[in-house]
């Protein structure tokens, strides 16, 4: 795992499986981007067993078959999406792609689990919502900076047992190394990738709305510029946006593309969550010019006192297990698909409210 690479960031944990080899069942479609990995991952560690994967490009399944032996080339998208074993698809197609990829999927009765951002525009949600609606199949998706994160994962445990009273705040920082002559050309595409308030900003409308248990928000103002890369017309090189939660909780966040070379990580990712009866601090992936090594580096502060705690090792990554438990038993513990959709509506609503400034 390269740590300052975010495009091909793949966390891994202790394998902690919910089912047996064979039970359940997932293959590969569309490698487009790097989170392919970290997904495979996950599911795998939680006992998950990788079946087929398939991408037009044979250089992009030759590179995955070195991370993933087991898993079969399949001669065609259909093969993986037709097979009778295989029970949900996993994909990290070109984000303007991933909706019609994952209605196919559901089509052919596959639960579907998506990089972020699962959509890039309104219709593509609704199309979505309609055939979840009608199929009975998840369409679920990977916001990583807190599904795959023992930082985050362990804030929220905190924010569950009252810790910090209710949650009236989440400020959050994602700034993201842009290691351009790395990406793809259709990552500078506007159509494509979907603007950066859809795109990395999706992790942060996911996080407000778990971390404070809204259902709905309203966006109040967001702006998105391109400052300083204008060899890239249309990308955003940076973007924020302030909502307010329908039962008043506010939410502050910004992404970027500024992450300097002297960092040693990809990004220096911080979570700030102000609760009635204190507040946490997440800093994500370093602690900045400290000699401890990585991340997952949580804050606490309330009536009790001042906490350190390192999550490193501490958590897991339980989502996993919940999910390939919800497939089979039609549950939904991960994470709800209410939740999964009403953050990508929240995001795409921010980038066709934003005011560009540059």
């Amino acid at each position: 795992m390269n740590i300052s690479d975010g495009m091909n960031y793949a966390p891994k944990g202790k394998p902690q499986p919910v089912v047996k080899p064979g039970e359940f069942v997932f293959s590969a479609v569309a490698l487009d981007h790097g989170h392919i990995y970290g997904m495979c991952n996950g599911l795998t560690e939680a006992g998950g067993t990788l079946k087929y994967v398939y991408d037009p490009d044979p250089q992009k399944v030759a590179n995955f078959l070195k991370a993933f032996p087991q898993a079969i080339p399949a001669r065609s998208e259909q093969e993986a999406l037709e097979d009778p074993d295989t029970h949900l698809i996993a994909s990290a197609a070109i984000t303007s792609e991933r909706c019609a990829l994952g209605l196919r999927a559901m089509d052919a009765g596959k639960d579907y689990f998506t990089d972020k951002a699962p959509f890039t525009t309104m219709a593509q949600l609704a199309a979505a919502r309609k055939k979840a609606a009608e199929t009975g199949k998840k369409y679920m998706v990977y916001y990583a900076e807190r599904l795959h994160d023992e930082g985050a994962l362990l804030a929220g445990y905190m924010v569950e047992q009252g810790e910090i009273g209710r949650v009236i705040a989440v400020n959050g920082f994602g700034p993201h190394r842009l290691g351009a002559p790395g990406r793809p050309a259709w990552f500078f595409e506007r159509e494509k990738y979907g603007g950066i308030l859809c795109d990395i900003g999706s992790h942060q409308i996911e996080q407000f709305l778990y971390y404070t248990g809204e259902e709905d928000a309203n966006v109040i103002a967001s702006r998105v510029a391109n400052y300083a890369h204008p060899e890239y017309p249309e990308l955003e090189d940076f973007g924020d946006c302030m909502l307010v939660g329908k039962n008043g909780a506010t939410h502050y966040f910004r992404v970027d593309w500024f992450t300097p070379d002297g960092l040693r990580t990809w990004g220096d990712g911080r979570l700030f969550i102000q609760g009635t009866e204190g507040f946490i601090e997440v800093r994500k992936y370093v602690n900045l010019a400290s000699e401890q090594p990585g991340g997952g580096h949580v804050f606490l502060v309330n009536g009790k006192g001042e906490q350190y705690v390192n999550a490193v090792g501490v958590t897991g990554y339980p989502f996993f297990g919940q999910l390939i438990l919800d497939c089979l038993n039609r549950t939904e513990n991960a994470m709800t698909q209410a939740h999964a959709f009403k953050a990508a509506e929240l995001c795409l609503l921010a980038q066709e409210k934003a005011i560009r400034i540059k």
